[in-house]
């Protein structure tokens, strides 16, 4: 019977992780595309129904706790599906930050063509999805591979922000808007971490064994 709460709880979770893929691939299209409608629709409605789906988690979960008293991978496993939810629920608010610094950019000319932040954005959204397969598979391969691609998303972001600190130096006007595009690559980044932070809890419930803080994850 446990077994079967937690293929619910899996499913419960994807459905909330596509939501925010969803959330986050909206938030950079609405900025690739000036598109205001699509930005105001991830913070008016997106965000209310993300935070809906974590309450629901929540309940499963400690349902599950106080149903079963479950222990050893089993226990592991929702102690892991607890933590992703509110590592979920952070990544839309990431989201909606995006949204709201892309408002605050399409009504005003480029600093520079976008080029890295949507290769970010990808690659971010690539870290993303595997997290989640990762933890539904519980195949700590691929949660491995979601780690070592974290390195990437600190590349690109360093990138950007010597590109714009060049030119807010040699144009000040530009500096509003480029420490929105700065803040728009540090959401990117955070959403990076807490999918490598999902990466290396799968590999914990699935080996037990803690590997955050290690360079070298061994297998």
């Amino acid at each position: 019977m446990l077994d079967i709460e937690i293929d619910n709880l899996k499913q419960k979770l994807r459905t909330f992780s596509e939501h925010i893929l969803q959330m986050l691939t909206k938030s950079i299209s609405g900025l690739l595309e000036k598109n205001k409608n699509v930005l105001e629709e991830v913070i008016k409605k997106d965000e209310p129904r993300s935070n809906n789906f974590e309450l629901e988690i929540d309940e499963m979960c400690i349902s599950m706790l106080a149903k079963y008293q479950p222990k050893g991978k089993f226990l592991r496993t929702i102690i892991i599906a607890l933590k992703m939810n509110n590592d979920l629920e952070r990544m839309g608010d990431h989201a909606v930050n995006i949204s709201q610094s892309a408002l605050f950019l399409i009504d005003r000319p480029q600093v520079k063509p976008l080029i890295d932040i949507p290769r970010m954005a990808e690659e971010v959204k690539s870290m993303f999805h595997d997290s989640i397969e990762a933890f539904i598979k519980e195949d700590p391969r691929l949660a491995k591979s979601v780690c070592e691609r974290d390195d990437i998303i600190d590349a690109y972001r360093n990138q950007i922000i010597r590109e714009l600190i060049t030119y807010m130096i040699s144009d000040p006007s530009t500096i509003e808007r480029a420490l929105h595009l700065i803040r728009i690559s540090g959401n990117l980044e955070r959403i990076a971490d807490l999918s490598t932070n999902i990466g290396e809890d799968v590999i914990f419930m699935v080996k037990g064994e803690i590997i955050k803080h290690r360079k070298k994850i061994m297998f």
